[in-house]
């Protein structure tokens, strides 16, 4: 009996050098989670037995547990090294075509051939799908998608919409007295500036404003727009073509923009313009309605220009990705403009030593596991994720080097105990 107390001392203790050095082996391996080999006594006790005067059987492995504690964070330059600070996992799936979902701690993405977010091993990571202002559409793990980048062009957007606002000088201005607008000749106006609008094909043109002091007794200004050189039609003319008041600004005694009078409440549109080059033609509209601070005015002193901003944009080539810490991924072009392409899903467990191990710093879930839980990164304790970092393998080299020298001493002493019961075994045999 006694030898089989002390060989099943010497399987458990072989058993925990195994798990200290798997531990060891990975202590550099991202997302790696140890292990801890837990043990359990044997007892053999007839059903009318009493347990006082029963030694017991030996010890067996009860269970190899892994310990989910967070481990350090190592930050890189990849901004798709990803690390989730909480309980959180992501979501993976073997491959772009299958609906299978495994989870990991392991962060090392990277894009393939075809634009897909995925590791070193081709897995897929999933995301939930969001709207263009990067709200999720749906949170559930069967509504996940492959992450994937765009391709390297953005689309081009044509202006519709210029919001500008300008200071107009109240005091040493005198009215044109032109009668006849010309864009080329500076006695026709006032004040100009200028703006670079886009086509629907993403060319640039270049849009001028003029301002012309009409009436300074009324503090009326009329405002004129050419786009390359062009003027445009304002959307009100008379039979014989002259304006009607849809270009009019018109200011109060306190300098401040007149709703009542200035034409469209200070929103001036114009008649399409027609392109040359097979684009879309211009429908613009330039709004000079904004309050506070920055609006449009007629105060003393020189001319200026608050705010000027249009709503298109050119053609513009991905320059990069880039991952908040709630999980939204978007790309960014070099004509300023952000594509959300979705948001980072995870997962957790409500008993993640239940997981089953599949390798590769991968688990699927199981009955112990319990259903994969989804959810959004900085909600609950599912935790961020964080961009340009990864989780580093939480085992504590020193602390496994002791658990080594112990598992080898209790090794030893297995050992002894089949040495000592040889000895008494053959003591035994040799008795005349």
């Amino acid at each position: 009996m006694s030898f089989n107390i002390a060989l099943s001392g010497l399987s458990a203790a072989s058993t925990d050098l195994e798990v200290t050095s798997n531990n060891i082996a990975n202590v550099s391996t991202t997302g790696f989670k140890e292990s801890r080999a837990e043990f359990a006594d044997i007892y053999a006790v007839s059903a009318l037995g009493s347990g006082r005067n029963t030694v017991g059987s030996g010890v067996l492995l009860s269970s190899v547990s892994q310990q989910f504690n967070q481990g350090n964070l190592s930050f890189t330059d990849n901004t798709l090294d990803l690390a989730v600070s909480g309980d959180g996992f992501f979501v993976l799936s073997p491959n772009s075509t299958t609906d299978e979902l495994i989870y990991s701690r392991a962060g090392a993405f990277r894009a393939d051939a075809n634009g897909t977010i995925v590791n070193n091993s081709g897995q897929v990571l999933r995301a939930f799908p969001v709207n263009s202002d990067g709200t999720p559409t749906t949170t559930s793990l069967n509504g996940t998608i492959p992450l994937q980048v765009p391709d390297s062009v953005g689309s081009p957007q044509a202006t519709s919409e210029v919001d500008i606002n300008v200071s107009l000088p109240a005091n040493g201005e005198s009215e044109t007295g032109a009668t006849t607008f010309d864009p080329t000749d500076p006695a026709t106006f006032n004040r100009s500036t200028s703006v670079t609008i886009f086509d629907s094909q993403g060319n640039p043109h270049i849009a001028n404003i003029f301002f012309r002091l009409t009436d300074d007794t009324n503090n009326t200004w009329e405002t004129r727009v050419t786009v390359d050189g062009t003027e445009l039609t304002p959307n009100d003319i008379d039979a014989s073509g002259d304006i009607t008041g849809d270009l009019v600004l018109d200011f109060d005694a306190s300098g401040n923009l007149d709703a009542t009078n200035s034409s469209n409440a200070g929103l001036i549109g114009f008649q399409p313009f027609v392109l040359n080059n097979g684009a879309a033609p211009f429908v613009l509209n330039f709004d000079f309605r904004s309050q506070g601070v920055s609006a449009t005015q007629e105060v003393s002193g020189a001319f200026s220009v608050q705010t000027l901003a249009q709503n298109g944009f050119t053609t513009g080539r991905l320059s990069g990705l880039e991952i908040a810490d709630d999980g939204i991924v978007r790309a960014n072009f070099t004509n300023g403009q952000a594509l959300a392409l979705g948001k980072i899903s995870l997962a957790r467990f409500d008993n993640p030593q239940g997981l089953r191990q599949i390798g590769n710093t991968n688990w699927s879930e199981t009955l112990d596991s319990g259903e994969a839980l989804a959810g959004e990164a900085g909600t609950g304790s599912f935790g961020l994720v964080q961009s340009g970092a990864l989780e580093s393998s939480n085992v504590d080299l020193t602390a496994e080097l002791v658990q080594l020298i112990t598992a080898q001493r209790n090794f030893q002493a297995s050992s002894k105990a089949i040495e000592t019961s040889n000895t008494v075994t053959q003591t035994i045999i040799n008795i005349n």
